[in-house]
């Protein structure tokens, strides 16, 4: 299993808090969801950290099986059409947005 992790690093500008989070439900997750092969959209929004280093305003995680399905969602139109929207959104952030693809494993709990 592998996911796609968009960090943004920064800040939300002061009063858009609100307005940047709309955003991101009303116009980017109906397109993120909608990418091919993805299995699963999480927005994770940062509340506490123990380092001031990185400020993580937001981090998006798609999960997919394998690495030829993120290729074809990134190569699909609405990949295309979430970067377009996504311009209006960093329009209300003030950091950098860089990408990483994780291999990830999963771990049954035990039984209590």
């Amino acid at each position: 299993m592998f996911i796609r992790c968009a960090f943004f690093k920064g800040q939300v500008k002061p009063g858009l808090e609100e307005a940047f989070t709309r955003y991101v439900h009303d116009k980017l997750v109906p397109l993120w969801t909608r990418f091919p092969g993805a299995l699963e959209v999480r927005v994770l929004r940062q509340l506490e950290s123990d380092v001031a280093d990185p400020e993580l305003a937001m981090v998006l995680a798609i999960r997919y099986a394998t690495r030829e399905d993120i290729a074809r969602a990134l190569d699909s139109p609405v990949r295309y059409e979430s970067r377009e929207v996504s311009k209006g959104l960093l329009e209300m952030f003030d950091g950098s947005v860089f990408h990483t693809v994780f291999s990830a494993e999963e771990f049954a709990l035990p039984k209590a």
